[in-house]
């Protein structure tokens, strides 16, 4: 089994990855990192390269062990490129984080949060900064 976490590199990304890495570790599953980015968009914020890839590649080692991959895929949909790999990878848990938007932002951009929240078919865990990861039972 595996737990999925939804990465961007900023605060809410880090969020996601703590709760990640935490929930992997209780259950000895492997941690998955999915940083999503859309067709022209390498160059786009949150998109993990280069030396910050790296330096995530070593952090996330060192505190999972071998057990840890980061997928990059590309794509127009960020919200089912990352059910895709939850689905994939038969994830038995999907993290990810929270960040506030107001009404007019989601009716007029969308809420890949959102959409994962409905369309997932594992339980997902939604978090935000400044939460500690909870024990897992």
């Amino acid at each position: 089994m595996s737990v999925v976490v939804g990465y961007r590199s900023n605060e809410y990304g880090e969020a996601a990855l703590e709760h990640g890495v935490a929930r992997a570790n209780a259950t000895d599953d492997t941690l998955i990192v999915v940083n999503v980015t859309k067709d022209d968009g390498l160059d786009a914020p949150g998109f993990v390269r280069g030396h910050e890839l790296e330096t995530l590649r070593q952090r996330l080692h060192e505190l999972v062990g071998s057990k840890v991959t980061i997928q990059q895929p590309v794509g127009t949909d960020t919200a089912a490129q990352i059910l895709r790999v939850a689905e994939e990878t038969s994830a038995s848990l999907l993290v990810i984080g929270l960040r506030p938007r107001s009404p007019v932002g989601k009716f007029v951009m969308g809420s890949t949060a959102q959409r994962i929240l409905l369309d997932a078919t594992i339980p997902v865990l939604a978090v935000k900064p400044g939460q500690v990861p909870a024990p897992v039972l």
